[in-house]
């Protein structure tokens, strides 16, 4: 018994000292995901040529009033319904690179649908957003806009996550 003991003293011994290791591990684990994330935004905005632009920042713009179009890429029945951005409108854009509009990514609307959504004013401030970083609908949005000429376009990359994670009220369709 005393060597069982001594055996299982020993292998909890190894195991405290070894926590902290694995806790380190797992920081540095997180750290490359979290890595691969901002390089492809980064990288998704550099090609879309558009700008970006943070929880607070929309939050003030919000609160300023500034003239735009708030556009959430999700889906309408899964995620729009329940819960959105205060003024936001929403038009669904696929998560993969859009090479092309297809009615079929879009719930059957189509170019020019979104082209009405966003309106005649081709200078006006427009904020596409769609979960949270790591989803690229919003980076689709962002693309479809600047084709179709607008020269004032952000992506809110926070996305419905960063506006709720920030205690900020939102939207639903009742």
């Amino acid at each position: 018994m005393t060597r069982f003991n001594s055996m299982m003293t020993a292998c909890f011994m190894i195991m405290v000292l070894c926590l902290p290791a694995t806790a380190d591990m797992n920081l540095f684990q997180k750290e490359v995901e979290t890595e691969k994330i901002a390089v492809k935004l980064v990288r998704d905005v550099a090609k879309g040529n558009y700008g970006l632009v943070t929880t607070d920042e929309l939050k003030h713009l919000m609160d300023a009033k500034t003239d735009m179009v708030i556009v959430d890429t999700m889906p309408y029945e899964g995620s729009y319904k329940a819960n959105h951005v205060p003024g936001a409108v929403q038009f669904l854009f696929p998560i993969p690179d859009m090479d092309t509009f297809g009615s079929k990514e879009t719930d059957g609307k189509t170019q020019a649908d979104f082209e009405k959504l966003l309106g005649p004013d081709k200078n006006k401030l427009i904020v596409v957003y769609c979960g949270f970083v790591k989803c690229t609908r919003s980076h689709n949005g962002a693309v479809w806009a600047k084709k179709l000429g607008y020269t004032n376009v952000k992506r809110y990359c926070g996305g419905i996550y960063a506006w709720k994670g920030a205690g900020f009220a939102v939207e639903e369709v009742k």
